[in-house]
């Protein structure tokens, strides 16, 4: 498929041909929803931990005689029905979660599968490489709101991310990465996805 490529004048340049298993693909909603699970359960920290029973410090005599009270029966005052004793099926910190593997086919297809969508969506601008450097902010945020993408994962080529990060890491709702750094969960993050003409080529020989 052909996309048009734009540059920073507003111009439109050649249009490019794109491999359409990555941005005419049919979304697939499940490996979609499983990738970002997965990946929301990696922010977690899992750092909460609580004492079991044989961890509590204390006396471990039992409390009265096993008989004859009328009450109930009970041993030291470790057990979690006590106040101060162990607590029953708590959080045992990060070592004792499993999580679960995730296949590189699924996380490519995930990939996939937003990009196209986003497609589909017109929610996807490829520019030309940047060609000069862009050194202020102000300038930066005056491109953004021309081309109305003021809520954008922009991902670039080196040369290009070399002459704009700066410029651009301080405008809010604008993430500036490179084809190797960002994931599923920041496609869906960003209302947008803006690309460079060399990035996309760098993006179709790692998910082709």
């Amino acid at each position: 498929m052909k996309l048009r490529v734009i540059n920073i004048d507003g111009k439109t340049t050649d249009d490019i041909e794109l491999s359409d298993k990555i941005f005419s693909l049919k979304p697939r909603k499940k490996v979609i929803k499983s990738v970002i699970d997965w990946q929301m359960n990696h922010f977690k920290s899992r750092t909460a931990k609580t004492k079991q029973r044989n961890e509590i410090k204390g006396s471990t005599a039992k409390i009265y005689a096993q008989k004859g009270t009328g009450g109930a029966r009970h041993a030291s005052r470790k057990a979690p029905l006590f106040v101060g004793g162990g607590v029953a099926h708590g959080p045992k910190g990060q070592l004792s979660y499993k999580k679960r593997k995730l296949n590189k086919s699924e996380k490519k297809l995930s990939i996939t599968s937003l990009i196209s969508k986003k497609n589909i969506l017109q929610n996807l601008v490829i520019f030309n490489d940047f060609k000069s450097e862009i050194k202020k902010t102000k300038e930066m945020n005056k491109i953004i709101k021309k081309f109305e993408i003021t809520n954008s994962l922009i991902i670039l080529d080196k040369s290009s991310k070399d002459k704009i990060e700066k410029s651009a890491r301080n405008i809010p709702n604008i993430k500036v990465t490179d084809v190797n750094h960002f994931s599923a969960f920041d496609i869906v993050k960003f209302k947008k996805v803006v690309f460079t003409e060399s990035a996309v080529k760098e993006l179709e020989k790692k998910y082709s």
